[in-house]
């Protein structure tokens, strides 16, 4: 009901803004393994300056967010978009990023109170986000309720909108529940403690391009699926969706990882943590094996749930064939990866990413999609390359990390701490 150049602005307009949001959520996801290791090193005090120190953090890269979002004009011009498109797309991104003080906020809110092994409040947020997402889209894109008609611009202003109420229905929450007061984390405000600003930066910017470089890995073959026809697009993009979906279960369960596996180091027991790794890396595993199992033996039936397009069909089928091949990688990897980072391991999985996605992934993808001709098909089988050569990557190296600490514990302290302090030189 919008019409074209308001759907093609929204959709130009996430494009641009997601793989910087993203990489912003990376950054503050080192939230997430600083609490659980203080959490369980009951080290409280350490807690509360840490979420503090993220608080502020969080607006100052809101805030950088926002001014380069003031200067995307020149982007979409390089971009070729086409004329009628940019101002429409420029207002609906200077709409959605008034959102960003409270977004980012709220990210450092429910990464603390996932660290906290309390996951529930961002589960009842993002429930009630859902239908107030809808409702305030309906109302500010088609002018009700006296509101005037605003189009894919009203789209922005509801995001908005939706993540300040998630907002401040996360500090209600935290202020007003028992198990949060212990922290104080909205006491004594003071100014950043830059040691943990820096620690939350050493964690959370490895992490941060770890995301973009995955983001930027599909996007660019989204890219590339794009010059091949239009029934090409429409079947990547319903593989890629029925992707999308069934990664939400293991990516949750990549982030309990992280707490678990956290919480287990800061208590000094490194046997749990890996068993609480590896418990994560299985669940997420076994799930993504169903679903691909689903995937690879009903095709058709799903790609006629999104479309009754003949066409369409013929091209999908083969996909969500490729998709269910990729699922017990993508489960692997997202589930290692966030055991890692429970050890506060980032920078190497960051180095591993760019191998597996840009060195490996996207040349295979490009040399069998578009030089030998295979087209989408060809695309995915890099997807697979990619993903595939993480998943292998990141668990092998959980294994190793997680066994030298083991080891390194059950050493005499007096050993340790030699070996510690060699490191440190």
């Amino acid at each position: 009901n919008l019409g074209a150049v308001d759907l093609a602005a929204i959709a130009i307009g996430r494009s641009l803004y997601m793989p910087g949001y993203l990489m912003l959520l990376g950054i503050l996801l080192a939230i997430n393994p600083i609490t659980a290791q203080f959490y369980g090193a009951q080290k409280t005090p350490e807690i509360r300056r840490a979420v503090q120190s993220g608080l502020w953090l969080s607006q100052a890269l809101a805030l950088s967010g926002m001014i380069a979002i003031r200067y995307v004009d020149g982007l979409m011009h390089v971009m070729d978009i086409p004329e009628p498109i940019i101002p429409i797309t420029r207002e609906y991104l200077k709409a959605i990023s008034w959102s960003l003080p409270a977004t980012l906020a709220y990210l450092v809110l429910r990464f603390f109170s996932d660290g906290l092994s309390r996951t529930r409040p961002h589960f009842y947020f993002a429930a009630i986000a859902v239908p107030v997402n809808i409702a305030g889209n309906y109302i500010l894109m088609y002018g009700k309720l006296g509101f005037p008609r605003m189009g894919a611009v009203g789209a922005g202003w509801a995001t908005a909108l939706v993540w300040w109420i998630m907002f401040l229905g996360m500090v209600i929450y935290i202020a007003r529940k028992r198990a949060y007061r212990p922290y104080g984390v909205f006491r004594n405000l003071g100014r950043p403690q830059w040691e943990y600003v820096r620690e939350i930066l050493r964690v959370g910017v490895p992490n941060g391009i770890s995301f973009g470089m995955e983001t930027g890995m599909f996007a660019v073959v989204g890219l590339l699926i794009g010059s091949l026809g239009v029934e090409q697009v429409a079947g990547h993009q319903i593989a890629l969706n029925v992707a999308s979906i069934t990664f939400m279960v293991p990516l949750g369960i990549s982030i309990a990882a992280t707490s678990r596996v956290g919480r287990e180091i800061g208590r000094q027991d490194p046997a749990r943590a890996r068993l609480a790794g590896f418990v994560g890396i299985a669940l997420a595993a076994g799930f993504m094996l169903l679903t691909g199992i689903l995937m690879f033996s009903f095709p058709e039936a799903i790609a006629r749930i999104y479309t009754s397009d003949s066409a369409v069909i013929r091209v999908a089928a083969p996909l969500l064939v490729m998709a269910a091949l990729f699922q017990l990688s993508d489960g692997l990897q997202v589930s290692a990866a966030g055991a890692l980072r429970g050890l506060k391991d980032t920078r190497v999985p960051m180095l591993v990413n760019a191998v597996a996605y840009w060195i490996v992934g996207l040349p295979v993808g490009y040399y069998l999609g578009i030089v030998q001709g295979q087209g989408a098909r060809g695309l995915w089988i890099g997807l697979i390359a990619g993903l595939s050569v993480a998943a292998v990557s990141h668990t092998w190296r959980f294994k190793i990390l997680i066994t030298r600490w083991i080891a390194r514990t059950s050493m005499p302290p007096k050993v340790r701490s030699v070996l510690e302090r060699q490191r440190e030189t």
